[in-house]
C-alpha cells in the first residue's frame, strides 16, 4: 500500500508520524507534494518520505491519495489531477464543507472517495476522526483507510449530514479547550501559582476528566455531580458558570462554527 499526500502541513504530518509509529508503512511507501519548499523539507527530514512540488506525481504513485490542502484550494487542486485519477484509486479528503456530491461534481465521474475530518490531537495520537466514504467504496478499502487513521487516534464513521456537527464538536473544539484550559492557568495564577504549574495542573484535569467520561461509560453530568458535594466548593463554581452562561455560549459557539462549515 503506497499513500501519498497533497499537502504536507500539520495533519499530513501527524497522519505520516502514526502510521510510522504503528510500524503500518514505511517511509518509502509514502509520496508527498506541497508548493511551499519549507514544507517538502520538513516531512522529508522529520520522515524521511519522498516529496515533490507535482501533484500529478503523487496520485501516478499512491494507491491512497490524501487531499490535505486547505478547502479553498481544493477545486484548483482536482482540476490538476482529475486525468489521471484512476478508479482503483482511494481518494480522501480531509476538509470541511466539501461534501460527496461536490467532489464528484469537481472530478466529473464516478470514483472512490472517503470523506473525513480529524481534529490536530491527532499531532499526539488522540485524534478523533470521522468518516463518511461513498457508495463506490468497499467494505475492505474502508478498513484500510480505518486502519491507516486508527493510528493517530479514534475513529467513527458517520453518515454525511452529520459532519458539520462534528466540525463543531471535535474538528474546532480544541481550540475552545484550549481557550478553556488558558482561562483556568489564569485564575490559578491569580491565586498566586506558578504559571506553568497551573497549566500542567489544568491540562491534567481537562485530560483526566475526558478520560473517564471514555472509560466509565457514565453521563457526564452524573460525573460532574459525583465532584459537587452539597454546600460544596464546585457547586458554587458551576453556579457561577452558569449565570454567565457558560453552557448557552458552548452551545452558540459551535453552532455558528458548523454554519460556517456549510458555508465552505
Amino acid at each position: 500500500m503506497k499513500l501519498g499526500f497533497i499537502g504536507t502541513g500539520n495533519m499530513a504530518g501527524a497522519i505520516m508520524g502514526g502510521i510510522m509509529k504503528k510500524g503500518i508503512i514505511t517511509p518509502q511507501e509514502i509520496i508527498g507534494a506541497d508548493v511551499s519548499a519549507s514544507g517538502r523539507d520538513k516531512v522529508r527530514e522529520t520522515y524521511g518520505i519522498f516529496v515533490t512540488e507535482d501533484n500529478v506525481e503523487v496520485v501516478r504513485r499512491a494507491d491512497i491519495v490524501f487531499l490535505s490542502v486547505k478547502p479553498q484550494f481544493y477545486q484548483a487542486v482536482i482540476e490538476q489531477i482529475k486525468g489521471v485519477v484512476k478508479e482503483s484509486q482511494l481518494i480522501v479528503t480531509i476538509a470541511p464543507g466539501k461534501t460527496l456530491d461536490w467532489l464528484k461534481e469537481q472530478f466529473g465521474r464516478e470514483l472512490k472517495i472517503v470523506r473525513t475530518m480529524p481534529n490536530t490531537p491527532a499531532m499526539v495520537g488522540e485524534g478523533m476522526t470521522a468518516v463518511c466514504p461513498n457508495e463506490n467504496v468497499t467494505g475492505e478499502e474502508l478498513s484500510r483507510v480505518l486502519d491507516v487513521l486508527n493510528a493517530i487516534g479514534k475513529t467513527e464513521v458517520v453518515a454525511e449530514h452529520f459532519m458539520d456537527a462534528v466540525v463543531s464538536v471535535s474538528g474546532s473544539s480544541p481550540a475552545y479547550v484550549f481557550l478553556m484550559i488558558e482561562a483556568m492557568a489564569d485564575a490559578a495564577v491569580a491565586e498566586g501559582m506558578p504559571r506553568a504549574q497551573a497549566y500542567t495542573f489544568a491540562a491534567q484535569a481537562v485530560y483526566g476528566s475526558a478520560k473517564m467520561v471514555l472509560e466509565t461509560g457514565k453521563h457526564p453530568g452524573e460525573l460532574k455531580d459525583m465532584v459537587c458535594s452539597p454546600a460544596g466548593t464546585t457547586i458554587e463554581a458551576v453556579r457561577v458558570l452558569e449565570e454567565k452562561g457558560f453552557r448557552s455560549a458552548m452551545i452558540e459557539a459551535m453552532k455558528a462554527c458548523a454554519k460556517v462549515s456549510k458555508s465552505l
